[in-house]
């Protein structure tokens, strides 16, 4: 999209120079600029296709990208933020702008995630990473059109490009408040965070053909193999005993400096519970 992205070590994505506001010369080139999402990303494509090649079957290959507001995020903040201040000054001093700016971003999502299966990939995930930062209002303003618009346009670019429909996963990370709406939102998968009961987030599914993805507490694995254990049973208790209707995984990423013991004793404590 034309602005500067550097990968710092321990601190991930940072942008130099992020947008500051609709008027500020740097808006204008980004939400016009016509990219080639084929020819920017190359180096994307390749990598899914050796990693596809490599893999052989042995499991799927899952592609991903992250939701137009959590990107959105980056672009003002110019990197990782606990408070935010850039981007709600955005969706509150220029909402008619940003939702601009994040339709922009919505295309070129569909169009990165298209040229990923193309390329390989067999199911994809839309990380809304920050949409815990919004209230229902602006979630429902900010972030669930866009991420509606990706589940709606992806599977219709795949058709136009020859290639079989995938399965979505989308996992608005934080905003429980609301599931009930991301639900509808279209996709196959609606991950989960370790904030919600997997009870309640049963109820709230209700009979919709929905999975859930998730949920436990990355930070169990710094514990005890009792509190693993107490953990995935609640977890697999709550989402029906892993009959169906729901995929076991932690409620975000690895977290630093966890045993690969650990990981291992929580994912035989999914199958010995799942396979009674």
């Amino acid at each position: 999209m034309g602005m500067v992205v550097e990968m710092v070590d321990k601190k991930g994505p940072h942008f130099p120079d992020p947008l500051k506001s609709p008027d500020d010369g740097q808006y204008a080139k980004v939400l016009c600029k016509d990219v080639d999402v084929a020819a920017e990303l190359d180096y994307v494509y390749k990598a899914i296709t050796l990693t596809r090649k490599k893999l052989d079957g042995r499991v799927p290959l899952i592609g991903f990208c992250g939701a137009p507001w959590t990107l959105f995020c980056y672009m003002v903040e110019g990197g990782g933020t606990k408070l935010f201040i850039e981007s709600k000054k955005w969706i509150y001093r220029y909402p008619d702008e940003t939702c601009a700016m994040l339709q922009k971003i919505s295309e070129i999502c569909v169009e990165y995630l298209a040229l990923q299966v193309q390329a390989g990939a067999q199911m994809i995930q839309v990380f809304d990473s920050w949409a815990g930062e919004l209230s229902p209002t602006t979630f429902k303003k900010f972030s669930e059109p866009y991420l509606a618009y990706i589940a709606q346009k992806l599977p219709s670019r795949l058709k136009e490009m020859g290639l079989d429909i995938v399965p979505m996963i989308v996992f608005p990370k934080g905003a429980n408040q609301s599931l009930d709406s991301a639900c509808n939102l279209g996709y196959n998968v609606v991950g989960l965070d370790w904030l919600v009961d997997p009870v309640d987030a049963v109820k709230i599914r209700g009979d919709r053909k929905i999975v859930f993805q998730g949920n436990a507490d990355p930070g169990v694995l710094y514990g005890s193999k009792e509190s693993i254990s107490e953990t995935v049973k609640h977890m697999v208790e709550g989402f029906g005993g892993g009959k169906g209707g729901w995929i076991a995984n932690l409620g975000h990423g690895i977290t630093p400096f966890v045993k690969p013991d650990d990981l291992k004793f929580y994912l035989e404590e999914i199958q010995r519970l799942t396979s009674k």
